[in-house]
């Protein structure tokens, strides 16, 4: 255990001066996800590569698009990162042409088709329009089970709140490892998706404000 693993931690966003950091963590975060040994090939040679290559260019698109970014923060580390797709700009990542072309480029057109396969079945099991995705959200292994990544989510939940406009928050996962956490803090289980041999399974976390609104509503 490092001996940070008590020390305080801070909430700030992040700008694309952050980009090569955070690829480095969600790679470090990522590389053993069951999801992403299916879709990037694990059994293949070069496997980590395809993995390194694919956040590579999911963090320089999402921060050449000016989305937002939660970064947490132990002194000057970063150790904790969520990529956060609002409503209205969810879509603009993967459509991109030049992006799908790079991806096929570094990864191969097999692993590029199975990653947009497997986005759009998440997408596809979204409650509605207006909720906040998050695309990629990790924390560093050497500070994992040290309560940050609760610390994470609460943050994400308050800044996504701000919107009134926003329903909640989604996000998948196919670590089974993670579905009583995500259910610990309020996560609803949606929808499930295969990925390969892969369960995926997609949760929502409702919006205080849009939930008390609704109940306003039917009171009225």
């Amino acid at each position: 255990m490092p001996e940070s693993a008590h020390a305080p931690a801070l909430i700030r966003q992040l700008d694309g001066g952050y980009s090569r950091e955070a690829r480095s963590l969600l790679y470090q975060a990522y590389r053993h996800e069951p999801s992403f040994a299916y879709l990037f090939e694990s059994d293949r040679e070069g496997y980590e590569e395809r993995v390194r290559a694919t956040i590579r260019e999911l963090v320089k698109q999402h921060f050449l698009q000016d989305l937002p970014a939660l970064g947490l923060f132990v002194g000057d580390r970063l150790i904790g990162v969520a990529l956060i797709a609002p409503p209205s700009r969810r879509l603009g990542i993967t459509e991109s042409w030049a992006w799908r072309l790079r991806m096929v480029m570094r990864t191969g057109l097999r692993c590029t088709q199975r990653y947009l396969e497997y986005y759009h079945a998440v997408l596809a099991c979204l409650p509605s329009d207006a909720v906040h995705v998050l695309p990629l959200v990790g924390v560093h292994p050497d500070f994992q089970g040290q309560r940050y990544g609760e610390q994470l989510l609460e943050a994400l939940h308050d800044w996504c709140a701000v919107d009134e406009h926003s329903e909640g928050i989604v996000l998948d996962t196919g670590n089974v490892h993670y579905l009583d956490f995500y259910k610990r803090h309020g996560y609803e289980e949606i929808g499930e998706v295969a990925v390969g041999p892969i369960r995926e399974h997609v949760f929502f976390h409702p919006n205080p404000q849009a939930r008390s609104r609704v109940a306003d509503e039917a009171m009225v």
